[in-house]
């Protein structure tokens, strides 16, 4: 049964009337209002001298409550502000919403550093009473966690004070970065002569096209734009690493990587393991690199090839199909994971429409005071789109199956959450190329699959190489536009294998990843999932719908344990070696050599 799903998403019943909402901005209030108090009892306990054991479990559960009722709705305004922001990059008025809830954030953050101080100095066994005896439940494994990286930390007073003036200064980087894309102007001619402008977002749909000439314009003119915008990007990327190095500094950190393996809750052993195993499985990569130069008749790929079509199939996939098969996609596996996208679909949580003013790329968004998600991005009917559609849907159903756990506990990191998303992925990616009977389609579909091992063992291996030597050289001082495309131009080539003619240099600029002041490294964590999803994949094949409650019952201790113990808990092994890698990198082998055989006549 075919049905017709909207193209945009629905956000009135999250806070009404959009960036003027009354309901949103007394919703702040709010917040405001409790982060007082909850600092305010902080500071009284700091000050009123020694309490006994039941006072102080007494005031760790009342603290708990405040942060996590908080922390829903700060999470809820954020993903808010967000959705505003990237579906009218010129909403002046959301722009000041975001900065009022960085602002807020800040406050919080504030609030939780001296809750953190507080936890830090209760008596070990009063402590241990409390977490495992008391009303900590599933946010156990999230407070203890706090508790031990403060340890690590400067003094309370002065993390609270770089939080504050992070609101201007990192985040406010950050935020110029997005001012900056909204300005981005890219000029296309069309077949009449005409000359069109269109957004980032509408311009790197252009990057993939089926004809090679219109690639080659549309990534001459990508370039153009990014280098012209080069020095204000590069000083948004400068002062965004400065601040990181600086506060490190100041903790004691010398490793860059620290903070990001700490925020997804896994040891360097594992990024180790997995990026030896990646570097491993790259020979097979590369035979699909060459055959597919020499299937387009070039000596070498550019970069604007990497992902372009092969073959004859240029089918568009219509929304509504796209939608309806991946929720037969998904129903194979799971009816309950079906009937979620297909809610998902029909009550608007989608932003899907291709038009003018949006900002580029996609992503999915939790809600989790409303219980919902949201997801954003530009879809033009392509076979990448769809596999983007179904990416963001495993997203959205990783929080779906987390709604009824503490806030806390819902904290998973972005490693396990391109997990889920990646397994959906690959539900319908697998499915659509055995499904068809079209040869041409065939292949377009496989030739897909295969982009995305190139994406996760490539070109995420290159932004990994680009930022770790980014970091070297800003402890140095400041990095020129042209420094840091010599730095990305070099990573490029040595983690596609010396396989690439043309290269993107200013790809550092025009890739938001890079300046997002939540997460930093902002990469390892796709190829972690990928191939993490792949081995959760390769056992679900094995053990079929009756996987599915293991699936579900992975996804939600992804808040609540490291990524090595989930391993062992949930597939029995052991990530810090690079057998489990290994196997998941093999994988692609596979559809390798599937697509060598099909092109071997041609």
């Amino acid at each position: 049964m075919s049905h017709t799903y909207p193209m945009t998403w629905e956000l009135e019943t999250i806070y009404p009337g959009g960036s003027s909402s009354k309901a949103f901005k007394e919703e702040l209030a709010g917040m405001e209002r409790d982060i007082e108090a909850l600092t305010k009892s902080l500071n009284e306990a700091e000050t009123s001298g020694e309490q006994d054991a039941f006072q102080t479990q007494a005031l760790l559960t009342a603290w708990t409550e405040a942060i996590q009722s908080i922390t829903l709705r700060l999470r809820e305004s954020d993903s808010f502000v967000a959705c505003l922001m990237a579906q009218n990059m010129k909403d002046g008025a959301a722009n000041g919403l975001n900065d009022r809830v960085k602002t807020i954030a800040a406050r919080m953050l504030g609030a939780l550093t001296k809750f953190d101080a507080r936890i830090a100095a209760v008596a070990d066994d009063v402590w241990t009473t409390w977490l495992t005896e008391g009303p900590a439940g599933s946010a156990a494994f999230a407070l203890a966690e706090r508790r031990e990286a403060t340890k690590e930390k400067m003094a309370p007073e002065l993390e609270a004070l770089a939080g504050d003036l992070a609101v201007d200064g990192y985040h406010g980087w950050g935020e110029l970065y997005n001012t900056i894309v909204s300005r981005a102007k890219f000029i296309v001619k069309e077949q009449d002569g005409s000359e069109r402008i269109l957004s980032a977002g509408q311009m790197h749909n252009r990057l993939s096209a089926g004809d090679r000439v219109v690639r080659e314009t549309a990534m001459a003119e990508w370039e153009r734009e990014w280098t012209d915008l080069g020095e204000l990007t590069a000083d948004s990327l400068n002062r965004l690493s400065g601040f990181r190095l600086k506060l490190y500094e100041r903790r004691g950190w010398s490793n860059v990587l620290k903070e990001p393996l700490a925020i997804n809750r896994m040891t360097e052993a594992t990024l180790n393991a997995m990026w030896t195993a990646v570097e491993e499985g790259k020979p097979q990569l590369v035979r699909y690199l060459k055959r597919k130069a020499e299937l387009l008749g070039i000596e070498k790929l550019d970069w604007h090839d990497v992902e372009a079509p092969i073959g004859s199939a240029t089918k568009t996939v219509p929304y509504d199909e796209a939608a309806d098969f991946i929720v037969e996609r998904f129903r194979q596996f799971s009816p309950e994971m079906a009937d979620f996208a297909q809610m998902a679909f029909r009550d608007g949580w989608i932003e899907a429409e291709d038009r003018a003013g949006k900002r580029p790329g996609g992503f999915c968004t939790s809600l989790p005071k409303s219980e919902q998600t949201r997801i954003f991005m530009t879809y033009s009917g392509t076979a990448s789109n769809v596999s983007t559609l179904a990416h963001e849907l495993g997203h959205a159903y990783h929080q779906h199956v987390m709604n009824d756990l503490p806030p806390l506990a819902q904290d998973y990191a972005m490693n396990v959450a391109e997990t889920a998303s990646t397994f959906a992925e690959m539900l319908v990616s697998d499915a659509a190329v055995k499904l068809t009977d079209d040869a041409e389609e065939k292949l377009a579909l496989l030739e897909d699959k295969i982009q995305r091992a190139v994406a996760f063992f490539m070109n995420i291996h290159a932004r990994f190489l680009f930022e770790t030597r980014f970091y070297a050289k800003r402890r140095e001082g400041l990095v020129t536009a042209e420094e840091l495309s010599e730095l990305m131009e070099t990573a490029q080539r040595e983690a596609f294998s010396d396989q690439l003619g043309a290269v993107h240099p200013s790809f550092w600029a025009s890739k938001l990843h890079f300046y997002l002041t939540d997460v930093p490294f902002y990469n390892f964590p796709y190829t972690f999932g990928f191939l993490f999803s792949s081995g959760i994949y390769a056992r679900a094949q094995q053990e079929g719908p009756a996987f599915a409650d293991r699936y579900v019952a992975l996804l939600r201790d992804t808040g609540r344990m490291t990524v090595e113990e989930l391993a062992r808990k949930h597939l029995g092994v052991d990530l810090e070696q690079p057998d489990f890698w290994r196997d998941a990198v093999a994988l692609t082998t596979e559809d390798v050599e599937q697509f060598l055989s099909m092109t071997a006549a041609r």
